[in-house]
């Protein structure tokens, strides 16, 4: 009986152990808010193994050293005619004996011999980076009409899937049930995507329009099991303010909004896509919730070359002027908000470069805490954050008006009232402005100001 209760006891430790071990594991996900490069805006669903490389070099050689850590191939890296995308019909899948889908071999070359994209996430990781992948909940449709068996499961795709449920802007998969067949779905595709060495797993279809709680839940549950620390993202906004906790629980990032594209205001009579204007009240309502492992997204940054094939319109330098793509930039930075560039980056111009790799700026948006929205006068809106370790604050200004506007303000009447006068530097401009204890600005349209006020 004691070598039983003492066995008993060993095994409830050894449970515990191992539950400890996987949230500390878990807890390391994302500490900050995640930098990198994706596809989409410059490539849709297009891009090649050759493509991508090509810009992950420029991130390795130009970007790394400034933080900028994923590069992720973004939707339909399974599709072998992406181009006719228009005519589902007509689309050619690529699809392994087990009914997941595998990257297109004419367009990703290195998974011909059964590797997957493990070619491609080795030669990620010998230059310093992470892999990164797009993919659509569900279950492939043509892996549930053939009944393929999941992984080393004896059960069949057909008892997995929900076929009454399917993505409203991409037909390719149907839904997953919330049983074990469903759970046994997702442990085997987890256990692929380990086995590729991703890194980065966007989840498209699922955290907004419709929200899929359970399936999220599932994914989180794979993910651990798979035994690879894969940061989970969700896609597409805008993410429920009454989700908030359960997202935070089973994902390290979660979209705020519909797509962002490069315009200050959205087109007159449409809804779609989000513009930056119409982030600022977005990214408000969900600053409380920025935290390490837990990381409000606040989409893309659509700047640079959005070439050649854009995810959404023509091929195009962003819409966005010099001060607007500042603006998101601190925007972005002072809500904590993951940084995933957008544009070409072989096309990467200075201008481009230098938003990309200033210390400062990226510091806010890493190693801040309690950004929030201090308050709007008119057509400036005001931002504040403190450093990690509170030896300075952060101040940042923002015209969101079309006309300029001169600000004079004392730092106490933004709530500074611990010293008289600070050490100011302007972030933007990387310029030391000496000891003041007010900030006098002309802020043309749509333009911004960050300041960091050292104690």
């Amino acid at each position: 009986m004691f070598v039983r209760m003492g066995m008993r006891r060993l095994c409830a430790a050894t449970v515990l152990l191992v539950a400890a071990l996987q949230v500390g594991a878990e807890d390391k996900l994302a500490p900050t808010p995640p930098m990198g490069w994706n596809s989409w805006d410059a490539y849709g669903l297009t891009v090649t193994e050759a493509q991508f490389r090509a810009n992950m070099v420029v991130m390795a050689a130009q970007l790394k050293e400034f933080g900028w850590q994923y590069v992720v191939v973004d939707e339909g890296w399974y599709l072998e005619n992406p181009e006719v995308a228009s005519m589902p019909e007509a689309l050619r899948y690529t699809i392994n004996s087990q009914g997941q889908y595998e990257p297109a071999t004419n367009r990703f070359p290195t998974s011909e011999f059964g590797g997957g994209f493990k070619p491609l996430s080795d030669a990620i990781h010998k230059n310093g980076l992470k892999f990164g992948i797009h993919i659509i909940r569900g279950i492939p449709k043509k892996t549930v009409l053939a009944d393929t068996r999941i992984g080393s499961t004896h059960v069949r795709a057909s008892i997995a899937a929900d076929t009454t449920d399917v993505c409203p802007w991409n037909s390719d998969n149907f839904g997953v049930k919330a049983n074990a067949a469903g759970q046994a779905w997702y442990d085997a595709l987890m256990k692929q995507y380990a086995s590729w060495g991703v890194d980065y797993i966007k989840v498209d279809c699922i955290a907004s329009h419709p929200y899929k709680g359970a399936e999220i839940a599932m994914i989180h549950k794979a993910i651990v099991k798979s035994g690879r620390a894969m940061v989970l993202s969700l896609s597409p906004g805008p993410t429920a303010l009454e989700n908030a906790v359960e997202v935070g629980k089973n994902a390290q990032l979660w979209r705020i909004s519909d797509d962002v594209w490069d315009y200050w205001e959205k087109p007159e009579g449409k809804t779609f896509p989000q513009s930056v204007k119409g982030q600022f009240s977005v990214i408000a309502s969900w600053a409380k919730y920025a935290r390490p492992g837990n990381w409000p997204d606040a989409d893309m940054l659509p700047i640079g070359m959005l070439v050649p094939t854009p995810g959404e319109g023509k091929p195009r330098a962003s819409r966005l002027t010099e001060d607007e793509q500042r603006t998101m930039i601190t925007l972005w930075a002072m809500a904590r908000s993951p940084l995933f560039v957008g544009g070409n980056l072989t096309q990467m111009d200075d201008t481009m470069k230098s938003l990309l790799t200033n210390p400062g700026v990226i510091e806010v948006d890493q190693h801040s805490t309690s950004g929030h929205l201090l308050g709007q006068d008119g057509d400036v809106v005001t931002w504040v954050a403190v450093s990690e370790n509170r030896d300075r604050n952060y101040l940042a200004l923002f015209n969101i008006g079309d006309a300029p506007v001169h600000v004079d303000k004392t730092f106490a009447e933004y709530g500074f009232i611990d010293k008289a006068e600070y050490k100011v530097r302007d972030l933007w401009m990387r310029q030391e402005l000496g000891a003041l204890n007010a900030v006098v600005v002309d802020l043309p349209p749509h333009a911004s100001v960050m300041l960091s006020l050292r104690q």
